[in-house]
């Protein structure tokens, strides 16, 4: 079964647990199963038939563009993160300006 890291500010949910493993074989399903076990975990996640804005799933290390309906396997591991950023990523300027800082790092010298 999948095992899933709980973020910080939803622990008080999960009995201060890190992560807890469910069953599940989407992103819906291990949210289903979550909130099955801690209720209330869903409408922290999920507003409506989706992730919150703002929240991100990340399976194996890969941030799903695929919202819930992302596969899941049983021996994956899942994140939800809050999303850090400060405005679009799909334009050209953000592009640009992503590309600017992580290749840009200053360099410190002693």
């Amino acid at each position: 079964m999948p095992t899933v890291w709980i973020p910080a500010p939803l622990r008080s949910l999960t009995q201060q647990r890190e992560q807890v493993v469910v069953a599940g074989t989407t992103v819906r399903e291990v949210i289903d199963e979550l909130e099955r076990q801690f209720p209330g975990l869903r409408a922290r996640l999920c507003l409506a038939d989706q992730l919150r804005p703002g929240m991100i799933v990340a399976i194996d290390s890969e941030v799903s563009r695929r919202g819930l309906d992302q596969p899941v396997a049983v021996d994956s591991e899942v994140h939800f993160l809050p999303a850090v950023g400060g405005g679009q990523t799909d334009s050209p300027a953000a592009d640009k300006r992503l590309r600017h800082h992580a290749f840009n790092r200053p360099t410190f010298r002693a």
